[in-house]
């Protein structure tokens, strides 16, 4: 059952910590923003928790709707056993919504977000209004089956700190690793209950629910032309850790979707750029 008992006017850091349970899992979330008939639910990036993503962000979100942040199960504060494949996650997030009794959702999802994201909507397809993916994928594409050496030392290293989240994230260039830096002092403000780091099992199952993901499979890129909701795509141009070739496959194969590429950034374009990304959202939400 639910216990939620927030104002849904407060901010992201000031947004407590919720709980509610499906199917024995304990699930961590947190609701904040504009009262809405349609929430927006976030879904995070690999071993992300809800104290990763950008408050200038979800805060330009929930200005005009509610935001609905959620820890995967076995990720931080949720408990229970982390999903070991996308569609497991998938299948975990409509627990997790069922137990809210949401019926109508707007879902963005980034990086293996946007993988599970995209397993959502062709679960249960009227369960969406609209689809956001960014910096995420499509399954079986080319140059998905797992991330070249140097993203994978940085990505899963034991205490992955600031210094890999920098080189991952954002770009390389001196503008993207100074916007990298101030993305990362906006997510670390929060003082009052903050989620924990993220296990090394959470870290390892996400990693091989990864891995199967971009096992090489053309057939299965025609799934996305089952993917009816209205879609945005987001990702920087070059992004090392998805290739941004994937987010033109995506744009070319979902029935209505359409695609922003931001310049001179990398996985995190919504993190470096949070302002645009928040507008351009905004915009396709309303």
């Amino acid at each position: 059952m639910s216990t939620d008992t927030s104002s849904r006017t407060v901010t992201h850091h000031a947004a407590p910590t919720q709980f509610t349970e499906a199917g024995g899992i304990r699930y961590a979330y947190r609701r904040f923003g504009q009262p809405a008939p349609v929430p927006l639910l976030l879904l995070q990036h690999f071993r992300g928790h809800m104290d990763d993503w950008d408050p200038a962000l979800t805060d330009a979100l929930a200005a005009q709707r509610e935001v609905i942040l959620v820890d995967y199960p076995g990720v931080s504060s949720s408990g229970g056993e982390p999903g070991r494949s996308i569609n497991e996650m998938a299948q975990q997030v409509l627990a997790f919504l069922d137990a809210l009794g949401l019926d109508t959702i707007d879902l963005l999802g980034f990086s293996i977000g946007g993988f599970v994201a995209q397993e959502v909507a062709l679960i249960r397809p009227g369960l969406l209004r609209r689809l956001v993916l960014a910096g995420t994928g499509p399954k079986g594409a080319p140059r998905m089956h797992g991330w070249r050496p140097d993203i994978e030392d940085n990505a899963r290293a034991p205490k992955s700190g600031d210094a890999e989240h920098l080189y991952i994230f954002f770009a390389h260039s001196d503008n993207g690793q100074a916007l990298g830096r101030e993305s990362l002092r906006r997510q670390q403000a929060r003082t009052e209950g903050r989620d924990e780091r993220s296990s090394l099992a959470a870290r390892d199952a996400q990693y091989n629910a990864i891995v199967e993901w971009g096992i090489p499979d053309h057939a299965a890129l025609q799934r996305l032309t089952g993917i009816k909701n209205p879609t945005l795509i987001i990702q920087g141009d070059d992004d090392l850790m998805i290739p941004t070739p994937g987010s033109h496959t995506m744009a070319g194969l979902i029935p209505d979707a359409r695609i922003k590429i931001f310049p001179d950034a990398a996985h995190a374009s919504l993190f470096q750029y949070p302002q645009e990304a928040s507008a351009e959202i905004n915009a396709f939400l309303a």
